[in-house]
C-alpha cells in the first residue's frame, strides 16, 4: 500500500525526465567501433526506476520529445566531427598522381630572381607592366595587322579579291552585278534545279577536295601516287607538296622578308616659346624660319627674330598705326618681307635692321606673301595677286586677277617657275611664270584653300588642303597641259600616278586628270609642308582636333599624330635642315618638334668622298 502511495505521491513527469537526460548526455561510440550506445531506458536516477508500466501510464510532451531529440542528434554529430589530435590552422593537403602547378597568386619575378624588361632587380611598378601605348607601339601593331590581312588575303584568293555586292542596287542588278574579280563560272539552268524544300538533305558531292594546283584528280580526293611532270618526277623543291608549312610558299617569302622599324617620333614639343599676342587668324601667314636659321614671327605691330643658334630675340621692327599680317624671308636668308593691315609691302635688311623699301598696290591687308628670287609676289583681300621686282624702281610688275575673294596661300615652285594660290572662293590656281592667265583652275575644294606645298622629291607635285568644310588633302600633277598632254607630259604623268599608288580616296571620273588623289583628314586643313629629306609632308590641323601629322606620302599612312596645342595649329615653319618644324597657334605659344630624321647622304664611302680618284 506503501509502495503505491509512493508511486502515485512522487510522480515523474516526462519533463524533468528529459532535464535529467540532458545533463547525462549519451555517449556515443565512434563511426568504426562496434560498442553499442547506452540506452536511456537502464538508467537509474534519484533511486526510482522506470517500468515500461510506468511509462506506457504517464502522458508525454510531444514537443519536449521532438526538441530532445534534435539536441540529441546535435550532440552526436558534435562528437563525431570533434577530431582526436590537436586543431591546426594548416589546410590538410591532397595528393595526388598528377602535379598541377597553381602560380595565380605567386610572384614569378620574386621567387625566381628575375629581371624584368628594363632590367632592374627590384619589382616594376604597375605602369611598366602595363600594355605600351606610345606611338611606336602603335605603328608595330598596325604594320602586324596589314601584314595579317595581306597573308589572309592572299592564302583565300591569291591574285584576285572579290568585291562586296554594292547594298544600294536593286534586288534585279545584284543578280546581274558583274564582278570581274571573281571567277566566270556558267551559270546552270534554271531548269534544272530543283525544287526548294524544306527538309535539309545530305550533299552528294564532296564539299573539298584536296589535290596538286596542276594536277586534277576527279573523285578522288587523295591521289594514288605522287604527282608527276611531263618530263618524270616533279623535282620542284618549292612546290606545294613537298612543303612542310601550312601557308604558301609566297606567303612564306613575304612573311620572311625585312621589314623597316618604324622610327619613333617625340611626342612633346623640345621647346616652347611664348608669343604674346599672335593672332587667331586663319587668312594670315605671321611665321617663317629663314636659311640662315633665323625664325621671323610677327606679334601685333611688331616683328620679332629669333636665333635658332644663340637662342637670342631680337625685335626688328615696329610699326606705327598698323598690324603685322605676313612675314617671308627670301631664298638667301638675308632679308624679309613683311605684308600689313593697310595694304603695305614693307622690305628689310635682318642684319642691319633697316627698312628698304615699302611698296604699295593693295588696298586690303597683305595675307600671303612668296619669294621667287628677285620676284615678291603679295595676295591680300582685295583678290589681286601682285609681281613686284625688286630690282626695279616700280611698285609692281603684274597684276593678276582670278580669285574672287581673299587670296590667302602664296606658294613658288622655283625649279618650274609656277605658282599656285589659293583663296577664300574655295580655287586653286596655278601661275606660269609671269603670265597674267591662270594655267590651271580647280574648285575640287568646297572651303577656303590656305595650305600650299610644293614637293621637292616630285617634279610637278602640288599639295593643296581645305579648310572647316573640306578637311581633305589634294595631289595634284600640274605636268599636264590643259590643250593637250605633250609625250614628255605623259611620261611624267605616268610615273606621277604610279608613285601616288595611295591608300586614299581615288578621285571621280568626273574630276580633272590632273587630281592623283584626295584623302579626308577629319579636321580643318591650316598648313601643308613637304618634308627635305624623306617623301613625307606634315600637316596642321584646326577645327576640330587641333593636331600635327607627319604622313608617309605616296600611301598615306600616318607616321605619328602630335597633340599639344589648345587653339587652330594655324602657322607652321620648318628649320633650314630639314629636322624639325615650328608651330604657332592661337593659344599664343610655339612649339618646336623634331619630327623628321635626318638627310641620309648618297653613297658609301662617306668622310673619303673628297679624297677624288685613286690611282
Amino acid at each position: 500500500m506503501r509502495d503505491t502511495q509512493l508511486d502515485v505521491d512522487v510522480p515523474v513527469s516526462s519533463t524533468e525526465r528529459v532535464a535529467e537526460e540532458l545533463r547525462t548526455p549519451t555517449l556515443i561510440s565512434p563511426p568504426e567501433s562496434k560498442t553499442p550506445p547506452t540506452a536511456t531506458h537502464k538508467r537509474h536516477q534519484n533511486g526510482f526506476e522506470q517500468t515500461g508500466h510506468d511509462r506506457g501510464s504517464e502522458p508525454v510532451d510531444a514537443t519536449a520529445l521532438s526538441r530532445a531529440l534534435e539536441q540529441f542528434e546535435q550532440a552526436g554529430r558534435q562528437r563525431e566531427r570533434t577530431p582526436g589530435a590537436s586543431p591546426s590552422r594548416k589546410r590538410q593537403r591532397v595528393y595526388g598522381d598528377r602535379f598541377i602547378p597553381n602560380r595565380s597568386g605567386q610572384d614569378l619575378q620574386a621567387s625566381f630572381t628575375l629581371l624584368h624588361d628594363e632590367g632592374s632587380p627590384a619589382t616594376p611598378s604597375r605602369s611598366a607592366r602595363r600594355t605600351p601605348h606610345n606611338e611606336l607601339h602603335f605603328q608595330r601593331t598596325e604594320e602586324a595587322n596589314r601584314t595579317y590581312s595581306t597573308l589572309l588575303r592572299s592564302e583565300m584568293f591569291e591574285s584576285s579579291v572579290p568585291q562586296s555586292i554594292p547594298q544600294n542596287l536593286s534586288p534585279t542588278e545584284r543578280t546581274t552585278f558583274h564582278d570581274p574579280t571573281r571567277s566566270h563560272t556558267p551559270p546552270t539552268r534554271s531548269s534544272a534545279l530543283p525544287a526548294p524544300t524544306l527538309t535539309p538533305s545530305t550533299p552528294h558531292k564532296n564539299l573539298f577536295s584536296y589535290a596538286s594546283p596542276r594536277h586534277s584528280y576527279s573523285g578522288h580526293p587523295t591521289p594514288s601516287r605522287t604527282p608527276q611532270s611531263r618530263h618524270g618526277q616533279n623535282l620542284n623543291a618549292r612546290s606545294e607538296i613537298y612543303s612542310l608549312s601550312p601557308v604558301k610558299y609566297s606567303s612564306q617569302t613575304m612573311l620572311l622578308s625585312p621589314r623597316k622599324t618604324p622610327r619613333a617620333v617625340a611626342k612633346v614639343p623640345y621647346k616652347v616659346l611664348d608669343a604674346p599676342d599672335l593672332a587667331d587668324d586663319f587668312y594670315l601667314n605671321l611665321v617663317d624660319w629663314g636659311s640662315q636659321n633665323i625664325l621671323g614671327v610677327g606679334l601685333g605691330s611688331c616683328v620679332y627674330m629669333w636665333n635658332s643658334s644663340s637662342g637670342r630675340v631680337t625685335k626688328l621692327c615696329e610699326l606705327p598705326d598698323d598690324t603685322v599680317t605676313s612675314v617671308n624671308w627670301i631664298q638667301r636668308g638675308s632679308h624679309i618681307a613683311i605684308g600689313t593691315h593697310k595694304g603695305f609691302v614693307q622690305i628689310w635688311d635682318a642684319h642691319s635692321q633697316r627698312r628698304l623699301r615699302t611698296m604699295t598696290g593693295h588696298t586690303g591687308r597683305v595675307g600671303a606673301l612668296a619669294w621667287n628670287e628677285h620676284i615678291l609676289t603679295s595676295g591680300s583681300r582685295d583678290r589681286l595677286i601682285y609681281h613686284r621686282d625688286v630690282r626695279q624702281p616700280d611698285q609692281w610688275l603684274r597684276k593678276l586677277v582670278g580669285h574672287k575673294q581673299e587670296v590667302c596661300g602664296l606658294k613658288w615652285n622655283s625649279d618650274d617657275g609656277q605658282l599656285a594660290s589659293g583663296g577664300n572662293d574655295n580655287k586653286l590656281m596655278v601661275w606660269e611664270k609671269l603670265n597674267s592667265e591662270p594655267t590651271f583652275k580647280w574648285s575640287e575644294h568646297i572651303a577656303a584653300v590656305k595650305a600650299i606645298s610644293w614637293s621637292p622629291h616630285q617634279r610637278g607635285l602640288l599639295a593643296s588642303g581645305g579648310g572647316t568644310a573640306d578637311r581633305t588633302i589634294k595631289f595634284w600633277n600640274t605636268l599636264i597641259s590643259p590643250h593637250g598632254p605633250s609625250s614628255a607630259s605623259i611620261a611624267a604623268a605616268a610615273a606621277a600616278a604610279a608613285a601616288s599608288n595611295t591608300s586614299s580616296i581615288p578621285p571621280s571620273p568626273s574630276a580633272p586628270a590632273n587630281l592623283l588623289s584626295s584623302l579626308d583628314t577629319g579636321s580643318q586643313v591650316c598648313n601643308l609642308a613637304w618634308s627635305r629629306n624623306s617623301n613625307e609632308i606634315v600637316s596642321t590641323h584646326g577645327y576640330s582636333q587641333n593636331q600635327i601629322i607627319v604622313w608617309k606620302y605616296p600611301s598615306m599612312q600616318q607616321v605619328v599624330s602630335l597633340t599639344g596645342h589648345t587653339y587652330r595649329v594655324l602657322y607652321l615653319a620648318m628649320s633650314p635642315d630639314g629636322q624639325v618644324i615650328v608651330t604657332g597657334a592661337g593659344d599664343e605659344t610655339l612649339r618646336f618638334w623634331n619630327a623628321f630624321k635626318k638627310k641620309e647622304r648618297a653613297g658609301g664611302l662617306g668622310g673619303m668622298d673628297g679624297w677624288g680618284v685613286i690611282r
